[in-house]
């Protein structure tokens, strides 16, 4: 029987052997605990949302009056089109160990990534355009609060790709490598889940309010 197995703690994405993969555990695990103390940031923050947006307009703008469904519907596309690519990235890497792929998934991940923050400044620079700052409301501190950390997460995302790629100049991955990448994957589609609650909490609750 081969000692080389397609398995790792989490995510089954690339050829390893044993020890590779008795050593990415802990690594992983660590990896786990901050994902979900990051989620619970951003439950925090939606809460903190949820809060002002009934009791803290203070005279300002309503949900209803600050809501563009359709940027947030392009947006939307975006970053769950960047998820999908994610996904075929992670497929190349997993069975084909083919970094031409790898590589080019990872490319159109980025931009996507990227086409989603120049919507967000948009959008923040045609509510700033209006008066509706930050200094306004708790309201509006709160909106731009949750949408401005998620905003900065892909912003981060979209860095440690960059890092990642000089990595990716050897002929073959190494564990090491993989391993990053398998983490940055889980990042980003943890970002794709926040995202889904903020469009449905502040975007079509907001609208329908």
């Amino acid at each position: 029987m081969s000692t080389e197995k397609k398995l790792h703690p989490g995510i089954n994405i690339a050829q390893t052997d044993p020890k590779a993969h008795l050593e990415a555990e802990p690594v992983m695990f660590g990896f786990w605990v901050f994902l979900m103390s990051d989620l619970v940031l951003f439950t925090l923050l939606l809460a903190t949302y949820g809060a002002m947006s009934v009791h803290g307009m203070a005279g300002g703008p309503t949900p209803k009056q600050i809501t563009d469904l359709t940027s947030a519907g392009i947006e939307t596309a975006l970053l769950l089109a960047s998820s999908f690519t994610f996904a075929l990235a992670s497929i190349a890497l997993k069975y084909d160990d083919n970094q031409r792929a790898l590589k080019r998934w990872l490319i159109v991940t980025a931009l996507l990534g990227a086409a989603f923050i120049g919507m967000e400044i948009k959008d923040f620079i045609t509510l700033a355009g209006k008066g509706q700052i930050p200094q306004v409301s708790g309201f509006l501190s709160a909106h731009y609060a949750l949408l401005g950390t998620h905003m900065l997460h892909v912003a981060s995302a979209i860095v440690w790709m960059a890092m990642i790629w000089p990595q990716m100049k050897v002929p073959r991955l190494k564990d090491l490598v993989r391993l990053r990448i398998m983490r940055l994957a889980l990042f980003w589609h943890m970002l794709d889940v926040v995202w889904v609650a903020i469009v449905t909490f502040v975007f079509l609750f907001g609208a329908s309010t």
